[in-house]
C-alpha cells in the first residue's frame, strides 16, 4: 500500500504538489469574499501542432458588476499571459495554421451607437442586447480585430482547413424594409414563435475582412452604408451564404477534405418541445441542398469528422434524450454514424457509467472521459469495449485534442485542489500531466475540508452512493450537525472534484462546521441506465426516499446529529428541498432555489418541457394524478421546516412565478420564510456577480440563524 501511494504523489504535477503540501500546515478557514472570488475555465484549446493553448476564463468584476470573459495564451516559452483585455471574449478557436485565434465578442464598436448603419436591427439593439461578432487575433501578436462590423449575432463557427476563411451561422437577416414595415405594424407586440427566425449559414474571408477592418475607420462606417439596398438581406463584406435553416444552427463541422459541412440545430426559441428540431445535417462547403441525416429522440452533440470523410462521431449527454428509441434520459453516449447511409454504431457501450466527453486523435484512437460513481477517469474506445487508463484520483474534464499530435489538453479537479488545465503528452498516461494554470491559489492557502465517498441501502434495499465533506481537521468526527445539500440535474453526480461557486458551496458550508451530505440519488448519471431512469415515473418521490434513507444511515452510523440537521439545494436540488420538507419535519431550516412546486404550470414554462414529460410519463393531462401527487404544492399542509427561498426573475428553466408559489404557500402557513429575488438573472444566475455573492451570503446566514 505504502508503495502505491508514493508513486501516486511523485505523479503529482507540480501545481497539485504545491496544494497538497501547503494543505499539511494549520491554515485559517477562507473568506466569503475569497470563496466568491474564484476564476472559472470556461474553454481551453490546444494549438494544432499541440505545443500551445488558448484558455477562456471568467472571473467576476465587482465593480462593473458583471463577469469578465478573458482569454489567455500558454506557449512552452513564455508560459501563461494575457491574450485580449477587453473582458467580453469567449469560445476561442485555432485557425488550422496555428497563426490565428477566432473567438466571439460582444465587445461594442463605434457603429453600435448609430442606428442609421444599414442595419434595421440596430435601432432595437440595446445595453443587453449586444450582438456576439467573430473577432480575430494573430498569435504573434497585435489587437484583435472584427471579421465584420453588422450586427450579426454567432452562434456557431469553425475554420476552413486552409486557414483563409471562417464558416459561421447567425440568425438570418431580415431586410431593413421588411423590419420597418413590422415596427410600424406590430409597435413594441411580441409575436410568439411567429416573429422567430432561422439561421442563415455563411462563409466569410479573412484577408480581406481584416483589410476592411484596419482601413475603413470605424466611427464612419454609417457614411458607408447610406446605399445599401434596404430591400436585400444584409450581408458582411465579403461574406457568402452556404444556405439557410428554418432552425438556429448549434455546432458546425468541417469535414477534412473541405468539402462538406455538417451541423446541428436547436429551435430559435431554445425549447426542448420537439426532438425533432434537435438533429444533424449535411450541406456543401460550397453551398446547395441541406440533407438531413438523422431522425431520432437524441440531442447530438460534439461533432467529429472521421479521417476518411465517411462517417460523424458524435455524442448524446446524459440529459439529452436517445437516439435508439422514444426520449429517454439515459447515460450519455457516443455513435459513429455513417454519412452515406445514415446508420450508426455505439461506441463504448459496456461501459456501465456515463461517458462525459470524447475526442478523437489523427490516428484515429478514441479517447473519452468516464463518469462511474464519484470519480470521472480517462479511457480509451475500442467499439464497444473500453479501456481505463492510469489516471489520478479525482475528476478529469473538458478534453480536447491537438489536430497534428497526439498530446491532450484536460482539465483536473479534486474536491480540494482546484480545477486547472494539463497537457497529457502521452494520451495513454493522463496520470503524467503538465500543469499550465495556477488559478485560485487563494485555496492552497486555507484549511480544506475532507473528502470521502458515502454508501447506504435505501428503503427498498438498493444501494446507493454519495458523498461526505467533514469540517477541516475532523475527518470522521461524529455526532456533527449536517448540511444535505442536493445537487441539480438530476442528471449529474457530485463527487471528488472542486467547486467553489454560489451553487456548488458545499465546501464553504463545511468551513463553517457544517458535515455536508451529498447524495447521489436514484436518476443521477454514472451508475448504469437502470439507475438513472429508476426516477420514472416518480420524479421526486423515489429519488426522495433515497435522501432521507441517507440521512437516517448517517445518524445511524453516528456522523450526524439528528437535532442539529438542515436541507438545501438549487434547480433539480431546488426540486428536492421543496418536496423533502412537505415528507419529514426533521430539518431545522432549508434554503431552495429556482426549484418547481408543481409540474404542470412548470411543463408550459419550462425550456425543458418534452424532458418533464419524459420523466412523468406523459403530459399533463395525460397523467394528471402524477403530476399532482409528485407536486410539493399539495402537500404543504405538512410543512413546518422554515424556509429560505431565490429566484431570478427572468428564470426560463424553472419559471420565477414557481418560486412565487413557493413563497405565498409558506406565508399562507405561517412558516419563516425569506424570498430573495433577482432581477435580470436567468437559471445560472450569471448576470452579476453580486446576485451569486448575496444568495450565498444570506443562505449560511439562514442556516445558522436556526441552528442555535
Amino acid at each position: 500500500m505504502r508503495s502505491q501511494l508514493m508513486r501516486a504523489v511523485l505523479a503529482l504535477p507540480v501545481c497539485l504538489a504545491t496544494a497538497s503540501l501547503a494543505a499539511q500546515s494549520p491554515k485559517p478557514t477562507i473568506t466569503l469574499d475569497e470563496y466568491m472570488n474564484t476564476t472559472d475555465i470556461g474553454a481551453a484549446r490546444l494549438s494544432p501542432d499541440g505545443s500551445s493553448a488558448v484558455i477562456a476564463t471568467s472571473a467576476p468584476d465587482w465593480k462593473n458588476n458583471v463577469y469578465r470573459r478573458d482569454l489567455w495564451l500558454w506557449t512552452p516559452a513564455a508560459g501563461l499571459r494575457p491574450l485580449t483585455h477587453t473582458g467580453s471574449e469567449e469560445s476561442p478557436k485555432w485557425s488550422p495554421d496555428g497563426k490565428w485565434i477566432a473567438f466571439l465578442s460582444d465587445r461594442a464598436l463605434d457603429s453600435d451607437s448609430n442606428a442609421s448603419d444599414g442595419d434595421a436591427s440596430s435601432a432595437a439593439a440595446t445595453d443587453t442586447d449586444k450582438p456576439s461578432r467573430l473577432w480575430i487575433i494573430s498569435v504573434a501578436g497585435g489587437e484583435a480585430l472584427p471579421l465584420y462590423t453588422e450586427k450579426l449575432d454567432v452562434h456557431a463557427f469553425t475554420w476552413a482547413n486552409d486557414s483563409k476563411s471562417i464558416y459561421f451561422s447567425a440568425t438570418e437577416s431580415v431586410p431593413a424594409k421588411q423590419q420597418e414595415q413590422q415596427k410600424t405594424e406590430w409597435k413594441d407586440v411580441v409575436r410568439w414563435r411567429e416573429q422567430d427566425h432561422g439561421d442563415a449559414l455563411l462563409k466569410i474571408e479573412i484577408a480581406p475582412s481584416l483589410k476592411r477592418a484596419v482601413e475603413v475607420p470605424r466611427a464612419s462606417l454609417a457614411d458607408k452604408m447610406s446605399d445599401v439596398d434596404k430591400s436585400a438581406p444584409l450581408l458582411p463584406p465579403h461574406a457568402e451564404s452556404i444556405g439557410s435553416s428554418p432552425l438556429s444552427i448549434e455546432e458546425i463541422a468541417l469535414s477534412p477534405d473541405g468539402k462538406t459541412l455538417a451541423f446541428t440545430t436547436t429551435p430559435p426559441h431554445h425549447r426542448v418541445e420537439n426532438p425533432a428540431d434537435f438533429e444533424l445535417y449535411l450541406v456543401s462547403a460550397a453551398g446547395g441542398k441541406i440533407t438531413r441525416l438523422t431522425h431520432n429522440e437524441g440531442i447530438e452533440s460534439q461533432l467529429r469528422w472521421a479521417a476518411d470523410n465517411h462517417s460523424i462521431y458524435f455524442e448524446v449527454a446524459a440529459d439529452a434524450g436517445s437516439i435508439e428509441g422514444p426520449y429517454s434520459d439515459v447515460q450519455g453516449r457516443i455513435y459513429n454514424i455513417d454519412v452515406a447511409t445514415g446508420k450508426f454504431v455505439r461506441l463504448g457501450g459496456d461501459f456501465a457509467g456515463s461517458w462525459e466527453r470524447f475526442t478523437l486523435l489523427s490516428d484515429g484512437r478514441i479517447f473519452a472521459l468516464g463518469l462511474k460513481g464519484t470519480s470521472t477517469q480517462l479511457y480509451l474506445i475500442d467499439g464497444a469495449k473500453f479501456t481505463l487508463l492510469p489516471g489520478l484520483p479525482g475528476t478529469y474534464a473538458a478534453l480536447e485534442s491537438a489536430q497534428n499530435s497526439g498530446t491532450l489538453l484536460l482539465r483536473y479537479s479534486t474536491a480540494n485542489q482546484p480545477i486547472q488545465v494539463y497537457l497529457a503528452a502521452d494520451p495513454l498516461h493522463p496520470d503524467q500531466l503538465k500543469c499550465l494554470t495556477d488559478f485560485n491559489p487563494i485555496f492552497a492557502e486555507r484549511a480544506q475540508p475532507a473528502w470521502q465517498p458515502y454508501t447506504w441501502k435505501s428503503d427498498d434495499g438498493r444501494t446507493v452512493e454519495g458523498d461526505l465533506l467533514f469540517p477541516p481537521g475532523k475527518q470522521g468526527a461524529k455526532h456533527l450537525r449536517m448540511l444535505t445539500l442536493i445537487h441539480g440535474g438530476p442528471a449529474d453526480a457530485d463527487g471528488n472534484r472542486f467547486g467553489a461557486d454560489w451553487y456548488d458551496w458545499a465546501a464553504m458550508a463545511a468551513d463553517r462546521g457544517w458535515l455536508v451530505f451529498r447524495p447521489n440519488y436514484r436518476g443521477s448519471s454514472g451508475y448504469g441506465d437502470d439507475f438513472m431512469l429508476a426516477i420514472r415515473p416518480h420524479l421526486v418521490s423515489a429519488p426522495g426516499r433515497d435522501i432521507l434513507s441517507g440521512v437516517d444511515a448517517l445518524v445511524k452510523d453516528g456522523y450526524a446529529d439528528p437535532d442539529h440537521l438542515a436541507i438545501g439545494g438549487y434547480s433539480y436540488g431546488g426540486y428536492m428541498t421543496n418536496w423533502l420538507i412537505t415528507q419529514t419535519t426533521r430539518f431545522r431550516s432549508a434554503v431552495t432555489g429556482a426549484g418547481a412546486v408543481e409540474h404542470a404550470a412548470n411543463w408550459g414554462n419550462d425550456d425543458l418541457t418534452f424532458d418533464d414529460a419524459s420523466y412523468l410519463s406523459g403530459q399533463p393531462w395525460e397523467k394528471p394524478e402524477l403530476y399532482q401527487s409528485e407536486a410539493a404544492l399539495f402537500q404543504f399542509d405538512k410543512v413546518k421546516t422554515p424556509t429560505h427561498v431565490v429566484q431570478g426573475d427572468s428564470d426560463v428553466r424553472v419559471s420565477y412565478l414557481e418560486g412565487v408559489a413557493l413563497e405565498r404557500a409558506l406565508q399562507v402557513r405561517g412558516i419563516p420564510h425569506s424570498f430573495l429575488v433577482f432581477p435580470g438573472e436567468g437559471h445560472s444566475l450569471d448576470k452579476n456577480p453580486w446576485h451569486g455573492y448575496i444568495k450565498l451570503r444570506e443562505e449560511l446566514k439562514w442556516l445558522e440563524k436556526y441552528d442555535k
